[in-house]
């Protein structure tokens, strides 16, 4: 009898694990739900880039007006990526763009803005990450919609492509506006 136990625990588990690979195997890696939709912005304050010249930001300057909020970092290949997207975005939309620069030397943040243009309105050093982690953040690039009563509306974790600005992000945006 304790053969059959012995034999018969590990194949259970076995068929367990299966069980949720095989009905996760369609699941969409990019959705990662945020249980921030449809709730307040955290409470926070982050100052400027020192030196960049836009200021630093709080949970008070996204209300009145749709925001976007994009966590970024000038070590973050994929952020290189998305960035001229974020620069249309700035002509595109009539939105506040803020951004969230994450665990960044202010120098590198000023080069990388430098370089690749600075389509944002403010920009909040978040040099220890509290913020991003209260945001929910688990890595950089993510973007945010927040509509003008501060609350957050529409999250995209990973780099915006021009499919998802003109089917997610955009939509996003018009919709925080109704």
């Amino acid at each position: 009898m304790m053969r059959y136990v012995l034999f018969g625990l590990p194949l259970l588990a076995l068929i367990a694990l299966v069980s949720v690979f095989a009905f996760s195997i369609n699941r969409d890696p990019g959705l990662v739900r945020s249980v921030l939709i449809d709730k307040p912005a955290p409470s926070f304050a982050l100052a400027a880039v020192p030196e960049l010249g836009v200021p630093g930001f709080d949970t008070d300057t996204l209300k009145g007006q749709v925001s976007v909020v994009n966590v970024f970092a000038s070590w973050c290949i994929p952020c290189r990526d998305e960035h001229p997207l974020l620069m249309t975005l700035r002509d595109v939309a009539e939105v506040r763009l803020l951004g969230i620069n994450q665990n960044d030397a202010p120098e590198n943040a000023r080069a990388f803005l430098a370089e690749l243009g600075n389509p944002y309105d403010a920009v909040g050093a978040d040099r220890d990450r509290r913020v991003s982690i209260d945001w929910g953040v688990y890595g950089v690039p993510e973007t945010f919609v927040v509509d003008a009563d501060g609350i957050i509306t529409f999250k995209h974790v990973g780099p915006l492509t021009p499919e998802t600005f003109e089917t997610e992000l955009l939509p996003a945006i018009a919709k925080a506006g109704d």
